[in-house]
């Protein structure tokens, strides 16, 4: 508990220390995020990119370039190698099992935030999920509750609870290691985290944890192996594009979480 209160003090630091750092402007004089086609010419923007100005503020930008040139080249040097081992000797039958055993063991965060958001429909859905999935899925390796049952998994984190009670989402923040991120999400991440009663239950379960996530992101990695090939010859702006891509999907997310759906 007290690394995660650490943890929160950090990035409550950070988001101070740096909320009067003038955002860089674009030197290619393009979007933010945009794209080339193949043949060169700007690929044409989807109507998801309208949901973000393209000069949309981002104070904290040094200091998420660095972490974004550091999470480039942890990838390179060892996330990549590790998945692409992990791959060679493990079928992919079986890592999608592997995610599906992950996805089942976080249902407590799940099952908090939509009791916090008073989704109680999905709450329930969450507990049946869990019931049928650690047995007759064993373990969650199987997703007999979707497949047979219709009990489709459906993401929920403390973020979009304070989104949905009206917190702002704060800058934009790309966090070592975690990757993209804001300050209201990366603190909903922390309040998730303490959520989970195993680190009270059982004594030093702190490292477990971390390993348990270090396993959880090489698996999820071994899936997606070509997730970066073309980035860097179709972008014009990689860390933009990043960018535009995960407050597009947070937004998204938001949306069906204000709606109750």
């Amino acid at each position: 508990m007290t690394c995660k209160l650490q943890l929160a003090g950090f990035l409550l630091i950070v988001a101070s220390g740096l909320s009067a750092c003038a955002s860089s402007q674009n030197p290619m004089g393009a979007p933010r995020g945009a794209a080339l086609a193949p043949d060169g010419s700007a690929a044409p923007q989807s109507p998801d990119a309208q949901l973000y100005p393209e000069e949309r503020a981002d104070p904290l930008e040094p200091f998420n370039q660095a972490m974004f040139t550091f999470n480039r080249k942890a990838d390179d040097w060892v996330l990549h190698p590790a998945a692409a081992g992990w791959a060679y000797v493990m079928p992919q039958p079986a890592r999608a099992g592997v995610g599906r055993f992950f996805k089942n063991v976080g249902v407590i965060p799940r099952f908090a935030n939509d009791l916090f958001q008073l989704q109680f429909a999905q709450a329930g859905t969450e507990v049946a999920r869990f019931g049928i999935n650690s047995t007759v899925g064993v373990a969650g390796l199987f997703d007999p509750a979707d497949q047979w049952f219709g009990l489709e998994p459906q993401d929920n984190d403390f973020g979009l609870t304070l989104a949905k009670y009206g917190v702002g989402e704060g800058p934009y923040l790309v966090l070592p290691l975690l990757g993209p991120s804001t300050v209201r999400d990366a603190l909903g991440g922390v309040a998730d985290g303490a959520i989970n009663p195993v680190n009270y239950v059982v004594s030093g379960a702190l490292p477990y944890e971390v390993a348990a996530r270090a396993f959880a992101a090489i698996n999820t990695r071994s899936e997606n192996l070509d997730k970066f090939d073309n980035a860097d010859r179709y972008a014009i702006d990689l860390y933009g594009a990043a960018q535009d891509a995960y407050l597009q999907r947070r937004q998204q997310a938001e949306n069906r979480v204000r709606s109750g759906e």
